[in-house]
C-alpha cells in the first residue's frame, strides 16, 4: 500500500521506498512529459517545482512591435497602389491594341475604308455590316467586337469625336481616311 503526504506549505510530497521507486521509475520514462522540475531525496521526499516566470510581454514591447508594422505597412503599401496602377495601364494598352487589330481588320474587309466616324463605330464594330458598311443584320463581315470595352481609368465606354480629359475613348478618321482610335482619360493615356 502507497503512503503519500502531501505538504502545501513547503510543495512537497513524502512517501514510503517503495512507492518512491515507483514514482522515479514513471518519470524516468514519462518525465519528459512533465514541465516541473522533480527532486527524489534518500528520505521519500519528493520535491516537485515548476518554473514560473511572468511569460507576457510589456507595454512597450507591444508598441514596439505595433511601429515596427506600422512602418512596414507604410513602405508595403505604396507598392500595391503602383502595382494597381500598372495593372490598370497594361489592361488599356491591351485594349486599344484589341481594337485597333480589329479596326484593321475592318478596313481589310470593307475596301481599305475606316469605320465612319465616333457615332457609328459602335454599330459598325459591333454589328454585321455591308461590303460599303452599312450596318445589316444579314451583312457579311463582323461583329468585330463583342462590345465596347470599359477603359479602366473611367468605368465608361463612351467614344467621343476629339479628345475631352476625362473621357472614355476618342474615334477619328482623318481627311486620308486614317483612323484614330486613343484613350481619352488624360493626356499621357491619349498618346498610347
Amino acid at each position: 500500500a502507497a503512503h503519500l503526504v502531501y505538504d502545501n506549505h513547503h510543495n512537497t510530497t513524502t512517501c514510503d521506498e517503495s512507492t518512491l521507486k515507483l514514482i522515479q521509475k514513471g518519470f524516468e520514462r514519462f518525465g519528459t512529459l512533465f514541465r516541473e522540475k522533480v527532486n527524489f531525496s534518500e528520505y521519500g521526499r519528493i520535491e516537485m517545482r515548476t518554473n514560473k516566470k511572468n511569460s507576457g510581454f510589456t507595454l512597450v514591447e507591444i508598441l514596439i512591435v505595433v511601429v515596427i508594422l506600422g512602418i512596414l505597412a507604410a513602405i508595403v503599401i505604396p507598392q500595391f497602389t503602383q502595382a494597381s496602377t500598372e495593372a490598370r495601364e497594361n489592361s488599356l494598352k491591351a485594349n486599344l491594341q484589341t481594337i485597333r487589330s480589329q479596326i484593321e481588320l475592318y478596313k481589310i474587309q470593307h475596301n481599305d475604308v475606316a469605320p465612319t466616324d465616333n457615332t457609328t463605330f459602335a454599330n459598325q464594330m459591333m454589328g454585321r455590316t455591308d461590303q460599303d458598311g452599312t450596318v445589316n443584320a444579314a451583312g457579311a463581315f463582323g461583329p468585330y467586337l463583342q462590345a465596347i470595352p470599359v477603359n479602366p481609368f473611367t468605368g465608361g465606354n463612351t467614344i467621343n469625336a476629339a479628345y475631352a480629359a476625362g473621357g472614355d475613348w476618342t474615334y477619328v478618321v482623318d481627311a486620308q481616311g486614317d483612323p484614330s482610335f486613343n484613350a481619352s482619360d488624360n493626356a499621357t493615356h491619349a498618346g498610347w
